[in-house]
């Protein structure tokens, strides 16, 4: 009775009351752990996420756009901010007479040269900002060094940052400073995908697809399309006229995908919009 048992970490249903006890059961146990273990990795990666890898914007609590165009990164405090409330506290800013435009969220003062926000953004990620990390290792890897990008989306994507993971996947599927490795490619993607990123997600079920799972297929893009993501609800509408998508799961996705796009409109952001368009 008073003795721990030790529960096996892959399929979490078999527990052993020693190391040596759990050795000898392994014969008997691999195959049918192997396929729980399977079984339990397919119902975390095929959970819909809440929301995308970007989540809520931090003033406005509504669904950050992952289209770059519609949203700013403050470099003060990391934050992703959609256009519309960077909008609205411009106007307010004037309106309040204030000489210089402050953050929306964290209310600094925004840098004055790219040097500035060079230094704000390193400042961040010392403090262990995954965000702030995230965005050196892009900045690396568009400097072509690979190993600087390799070691801050590592150090990122440990604090479950679901872009990084996607990024490590890239860089293991093109093999730059890391060996080409499709098993660690597609675990950066799971993991990704698992955190609300709907690329990954996508490029799951295109790999899906040319092995010829279409039902897995069909999972992974109805969770991409039900984030928003355009391109993976052009793929269903194809595979829909091909005949491997359901009526019922091509309308499900529709009205997700509708309701996606829906939730991440406000006139505040319809009102940044305009703007940038007449700024052009």
């Amino acid at each position: 009775d008073d003795i721990k048992l030790k529960t096996c970490t892959a399929c979490r249903s078999a527990r052993y009351c020693s190391v040596k006890c759990q050795k000898d059961h392994r014969p008997k146990h691999k195959k049918e752990c192997k396929k729980r273990a399977a079984e339990l990795r397919d119902e975390l990666l095929f959970k819909q996420p809440e929301s995308s890898h970007l989540g809520d914007c931090p003033i406005c609590c509504l669904p950050l756009s992952f289209e770059g165009k519609y949203s700013t990164m403050m470099a003060c405090c990391s934050k992703i901010i959609c256009n519309g409330c960077v909008c609205a506290n411009q106007m307010r800013d004037v309106e309040g007479n204030l000489l210089q435009y402050k953050c929306p969220f964290c209310r600094h003062a925004p840098p004055k040269s790219q040097e500035e926000s060079d230094m704000q953004m390193m400042k961040r990620a010392q403090a262990n900002d995954p965000f702030a990390t995230l965005q050196i290792g892009i900045r690396r890897n568009e400097e072509g060094n690979y190993e600087g990008a390799f070691q801050n989306y590592t150090k990122a994507a440990e604090s479950g940052n679901a872009a990084s993971h996607y990024f490590l996947s890239c860089l293991y599927l093109e093999g730059k400073f890391v060996e080409m490795d499709e098993k660690k490619e597609v675990y950066h993607l799971e993991e990704a995908a698992i955190g609300g990123h709907p690329f990954a997600r996508h490029d799951l079920g295109c790999r899906e697809a040319e092995n010829g799972n279409y039902e897995r297929t069909t999972r992974h893009l109805i969770i991409a399309a039900s984030l928003g993501y355009e391109l993976s609800m052009e793929m269903l509408k194809a595979n829909h006229a091909r005949g491997y998508v359901s009526k019922e799961d091509f309308a499900v996705a529709l009205r997700a995908h509708q309701a996606a796009l829906d939730a991440t409109k406000s006139p505040q952001r319809e009102t940044a919009e305009k703007w940038e368009k007449e700024w052009k």
